[in-house]
């Protein structure tokens, strides 16, 4: 065997012994087998051993990103399907001997390698995200981003023109994915590699100055964390410090957008704190080095960071500070567990491993549930960690026309937001559409992949609530201007009501008129009025009620007799004056009802308020919604009294205790109730905590005073402290 394919194995296993089992391990080593049977010394063109990458990139998988046996193993066999080998092994082949998970991570690789990246410069986020789409398993992605990894680090081998091209390929699509998921350091290294081959001036002038101030650095750390570990050891922490040079990409970043020097970039480095914690200290543990550090040095509050209380969305936890170190330095001090440490260098794979997991097997069960990220936009990694559906990097959705037309469309985006990307005229008459088969509506949320048809009726117009659920910018302003020229010729019709209205009142159509409307109903506009009044927001007898003076207070009948027609007056009962509408305490009159807000009782102070399609409601004087209604329908208020009556009734009222929890405390309630004849159970809800009881009784009672009387035996009750009518 080849010494540099041996040496590359040997480095493998080393790298697998952590985090698998002897079975997987077996398994990733029948893996090399094979791979050294199709692919045995065949070189690139560029001289570099073909199954030396492989390997070497199936040690990035398991050392730098910590994946399963099925990742290792697809790092390991990824070149052995490629049509340039000469015993090229089928996708079958490979499932057959290593099972479906690797087969499908190969195919997904090998649909990325099918994309032309020509237009990359043009269409990065479009292309990342079909890019996803494709891949569909995001082990794919990872294991890719392995391999880019292994390219650029090898990349001195190949021509300009092809340096060039993969490193803009890798620092629009293989640098953002690897931060999306957490792989911070893996990101850091491929856009530092990226400026070495497309700005190799600035990439030398930076990793220069960086060895050249490497010394002082040093110097520097040393001087500042002395103090800051003293003070740690002294109450008992655990911990390690270490000092992390920025990468010279963002180091060349600030330099070019701040437009200052090397010397002039005050954050060259971070010195970061990571401690020994258990998880339910990890928090305390780093809020008290924070206070340490701070004590210490003083901070800038502005560059405060704390994405411990909220982490990231991809999962990164730390706090960072910015302090005022020796010689007036400024430093970033980043503070963190060893378990957020991991995950702030292995990203999304090192979740699983702190939610218990155990062996590379589970790992790759885990990943497979990542396929989710494609399909529900609406989570976040917190949840993902917690339920194994996330949305780190799921933010748009492909789906297509029946004739297999690709759309891009928001993540949310649904079936009528598809239809106006359709054509604006398909989104104006939409009234459904089909998927697989089945009928869906307009609000139907879409997934990736989705293949959809749309359906058009001629009668169909755009609506108001349509802006409720459509995401797109184009449906929304489509809409509105659909809508807006509706609302023109609603405006037209309410104009011409209300014209009618103040005629048949006398009252003057004029300017002053208008005016004194907008500024009682807080328009602008008039069309804003005559919209209003066209789709039966405004009465017109509200309207009446602030253009004429009340010289005396209406009676109740004067008031009903604006709103009903007058042979259903007859249907009611005043008082001698007309002055108070008479309740009935049997409400055996279908023409006004309690209202289910309050709940009168018989004895309450009460007023009846009209409604537009449900007769008149009946509410006491102190309801919750009682001011509301005076203010802004005091038209539709009338006087109302209960008639003087010896009948018995039975009203609904609702009570609410709360106590110390005694034994038996539920017993002794139920028994005062069972005692009183008169009072019918209807439910009892007792909540019981930290030894207190809060609870709510349905009751129905015969009065006002028969309520009065209930609530004052149940104050009587031993460990009840407060009695209360809650309607």
């Amino acid at each position: 065997m080849n010494e540099m394919i041996e040496k590359a194995w040997l480095s493998l296993k080393e790298a697998c012994e952590p985090n698998l089992n002897k079975k997987d391990f077996e398994e990733v080593a029948d893996a090399f087998e094979f791979a050294y049977q199709v692919l045995g010394e065949q070189t690139w063109p560029n001289g570099e051993l073909i199954l030396v990458h492989s390997i070497e990139v199936a040690e990035v998988v398991a050392r730098e990103i910590s994946l399963g046996s099925d990742s290792i193993i697809s790092g390991i066999l990824h070149n052995v399907t490629y049509e340039q080998v000469e015993k090229r092994a089928s996708l079958e082949t490979i499932e057959e001997k290593f099972g479906p998970s690797v087969a499908g991570i190969l195919s997904g690789m090998a649909k990325i390698n099918a994309l032309g990246t020509d237009t990359v410069d043009l269409h990065s986020e479009n292309y990342r995200k079909l890019m996803l789409a494709l891949a569909g398993d995001v082990r794919v992605i990872l294991v890719k981003i392995s391999d880019r990894l292994h390219v650029m680090r090898h990349l001195d081998n190949q021509k300009p023109e092809v340096q060039k091209k993969i490193s803009v390929e890798t620092s629009h699509l293989y640098a953002p994915l690897a931060h999306r998921l957490g792989l911070y350091n893996v990101n850091s290294e491929l856009l530092d590699l990226s400026l070495k081959y497309l700005t190799p001036d600035a990439y030398l002038h930076v990793s220069e100055r960086l060895a050249e101030t490497e010394t002082e650095r040093k110097n520097f750390v040393a001087e500042f964390v002395k103090p800051i570990e003293n003070k740690l050891r002294s109450r008992g922490f655990e911990f390690e410090m270490k000092a992390r040079t920025k990468s010279i990409n963002s180091i060349w970043n600030k330099m070019k957008n701040k437009k200052v020097s090397f010397d002039e970039v005050y954050d060259l480095f971070a010195i970061r704190v990571i401690l020994k914690s258990t998880p339910e200290l990890e928090k305390s543990d780093c809020w008290q080095v924070y206070s340490i550090v701070t004590d210490e040095y003083q901070s800038n509050p502005e560059r405060m960071r704390d994405w411990i209380t909220v982490p990231k969305s991809n999962g990164y936890e730390s706090l960072h500070a910015t302090v005022l170190g020796p010689h007036k330095k400024w430093v970033e001090i980043q503070i963190r567990t060893k378990r957020m440490d991991e995950i702030a260098e292995k990203g999304l794979a090192a979740h699983w491993k702190y939610k218990g997991g155990t062996g590379g097997s589970e790992m790759e069960k885990w990943l497979l549930h990542v396929r989710e990220i494609l399909e529900n936009p609406e989570l976040n990694v917190v949840d993902f960690i917690d339920d194994f559906s996330t949305n780190i990097y799921s933010d748009e959705i492909f789906v297509f026309t029946p004739k297999g037309d690709l759309k891009r469309l928001p993540a949310g985006a649904t079936l009528l937001d598809f239809a106006y990307e359709i054509h604006s005229e398909v989104g104006d008459h939409c009234v459904g559409g089909m998927l697989d088969g089945r009928k869906i509506t307009l609000r139907h949320k879409l997934k990736n992949g989705d293949l959809i048809s749309v359906d058009t009726f001629n009668n169909q117009k755009p609506k108001l609530d349509w802006l409720d659920f459509v995401v797109t910018t184009k449906a929304k302003n489509r809409i509105k201007a659909s809508v807006n020229e509706e609302r023109k010729k609603e405006a037209e019709n309410g104009k011409e009501i209300l014209t009618r209205k103040l005629k048949n009142w006398k009252i003057e159509y004029s300017d002053e008129s208008i005016r004194t409307l907008l500024k009682h109903f807080n328009f602008k506009l008039a069309q804003d009025l005559y919209y209003s009044i066209s789709v039966g927001k405004i009465d017109p007898l509200t309207i009446k009620e602030v253009l004429i003076e009340k010289t005396h207070e209406e009676t109740a009948r004067q008031k009903l007799e604006e709103i009903i027609p007058v042979d259903q007056i007859k249907e009611y009962e005043f008082t001698g004056g007309d002055d108070y509408l008479v309740i009935d305490n049997n409400i055996k009159n279908v023409n006004h009802k309690l209202a289910p807000c309050c709940n009168p009782i018989f004895g309450d102070e009460v007023f009846g308020f009209v409604t537009i399609n449900d007769g008149i409601k009946i509410h006491r004087i102190n309801c919750p919604n009682a001011k509301q209604m005076t203010e802004r329908y005091p038209y539709r208020v009338i006087p109302a009294k209960w008639r003087d009556s010896k009948k018995k009734s039975s009203f609904q009222a609702t009570i609410k205790l709360s106590g110390t929890d005694d034994m038996g405390i539920v017993g002794q309630i139920s028994h005062v109730i069972a005692k009183d004849v008169g009072v019918q159970m209807r439910s009892i809800n007792i909540d019981s905590t930290n030894g207190l009881f809060e609870g709510t009784l349905r009751i129905f009672v015969n009065n006002l005073e028969h309520l009065d009387f209930l609530m004052k035996k149940l104050q009587n009750i031993k460990g009840v402290s407060n009695v209360s009518r809650a309607d």
